[in-house]
């Protein structure tokens, strides 16, 4: 039993008839009908069948044309089932017996170039470029896309957009360690602004050289800007998501009160500004930016997993670490503060408790509203990252040769990139909110109330 013909891993063939392994009696001799191979079939999917029968038998490469060879030794060898042999370039799925034969080439929907510019090395072939619109899903799903990624960068900044006009409003009401918040939504504000602006500057303007997609970029250009707006901001609002851990580790763990902690404002700043201009600079001079054709947009990584995984996979792992850390250790603090606060009693301690558990709720519900895109968007970088060479063999080499990318998973993605930015608004739900907006409804001449006094962490809620 062979497989000598596979569409896909999942599916096995059996060898024709005409092969046999029935070895009639007699001192090596074999029925002729039993011993044939037939050439077409073995050429027609680039396998190596050999035979060893009785009286000469003829060794067969698909593909090369050899001519068969009698072997002396093989008239007194017992009848034997022919060997099929995949080709080198053909890779298997794991635990597979065999494979299909994967004829990689520079076909449709891939782009042919004089020059290696954007070669599917993975997949064996040079001088082949990846089509400006893509070429791992269909036109109506790349329709589809370019709405749901539009949608929820509107959504995003209008969300921002709101929580950064609260703050200039009143911005007596932030105060650390709930400021970084501010400097979170502002950073998320950017990237919307990135990711929209393939509706004002153009698709083709933004991911394309011509008719192929964009792999690097140098100097300025739209694809500079975007990168610039999606991924300098996009690290920075993940530090000021650690630097807004910190806070609240400093705040609860340690009782630092707002002046202590807005004491060191500056370091906060120079770590969350500089690391992400750092790297930026780094991506840009290594001439890693490249099209995501799929969004629309500049990045990092659309078209080399090494670099995504070494520019983005790997940072977003640390900052996701180090907050979710800081997090933690701040609910264990808090945790031990109400039980103390209880276990006291007194008077007016049932309603310091209360604000404090208010404070943990809003805290927790931020943090999960934070947490789950962020680790959403890790695990399908991490899918696209590991994925990515099978889906460039599948369109090079043939459906049987690679895996199709999971339509969803890319979707999820760019929503998750962006959810952030539209809870980010869950800080500024309150009563407070509606009157500070209704202060600025009835215009300059309305009475202004005070300023709310300076209070301590527990207390402004």
């Amino acid at each position: 039993m062979f497989c000598i013909h596979a569409y896909l891993h999942r599916r096995l063939c059996k060898a024709p008839a005409s092969v046999s392994q029935r070895v009639r009696a007699g001192p090596g001799r074999v029925r002729a009908a039993d011993a044939e191979v037939r050439v077409p079939v073995a050429r027609a999917h680039g396998l190596r069948a050999s035979a060893a029968v009785g009286g000469p038998g003829p060794a067969l490469h698909g593909g090369d044309g050899a001519r068969a060879r009698a072997a002396p030794a093989a008239a007194r060898a017992p009848a034997a089932a022919p060997r099929l042999h995949r080709p080198k370039n053909c890779a298997s799925a794991a635990g597979a017996d065999a494979g299909p034969a994967c004829a990689c080439a520079c076909r449709a929907p891939l782009v042919g170039v004089r020059a290696l510019h954007n070669g599917s090395a993975a997949a064996g072939v040079a001088a082949c470029a990846l089509p400006c619109r893509g070429a791992f899903f269909t036109r109506e799903e790349k329709e589809f896309a370019a709405v749901w990624v539009a949608m929820w960068a509107g959504l995003c900044a209008a969300s921002t957009l709101m929580t950064l006009t609260t703050f200039l409003i009143d911005s007596q009401r932030f105060k650390y360690p709930e400021r970084p918040i501010v400097y979170l939504s502002a950073c998320y504000f950017m990237v919307s602004l990135g990711y929209l602006a393939r509706l004002a500057l153009g698709h083709d303007e933004v991911v394309c050289e011509g008719a192929l997609l964009r792999t690097s970029a140098n100097g300025p250009g739209a694809c500079t800007l975007v990168f610039v707006l999606v991924y300098f901001f996009g690290m920075a609002s993940s530090i000021w998501w650690v630097v807004l851990s910190f806070a609240w580790f400093l705040a609860a763990g340690l009782k630092w009160g707002n002046e202590a902690i807005a004491g060191h404002a500056q370091y906060y700043h120079l770590a969350a500004w500089l690391i992400p201009a750092a790297k930026t600079v780094a991506v840009l001079l290594a001439g890693a930016v490249d099209g995501d054709p799929v969004a629309g947009i500049c990045y990092v990584g659309n078209s080399s997993p090494e670099n995504l995984k070494r520019y983005v996979l790997a940072p977003l792992i640390v900052y996701f670490a180090l907050g979710a850390t800081f997090l933690l250790a701040g609910f264990v603090s808090l945790f031990r503060i109400r039980s103390v606060i209880k276990r006291q009693g007194g008077v007016g301690a049932g309603s310091k408790a209360d604000k404090l558990e208010k404070l943990m709720i809003r805290i927790g519900v931020f943090s999960v509203l934070y947490a789950v895109p962020a680790g959403v968007v890790i695990g399908c970088l991490a899918y696209e990252a590991g994925g990515h060479e099978q889906w460039l063999r599948r369109v090079a080499c043939g459906p049987a040769c690679g895996a199709r990318p999971l339509y969803s998973a890319l979707m999820l993605k760019y929503f998750m990139a962006l959810a952030v930015g539209i809870t980010s608004g869950v800080w500024i739900w309150s009563g407070k909110t509606l009157e500070s907006w209704r202060r600025v409804w009835r215009g300059p001449r309305a009475a202004r109330e005070p300023a709310p006094a300076a209070r301590a962490l527990f207390k402004d809620v």
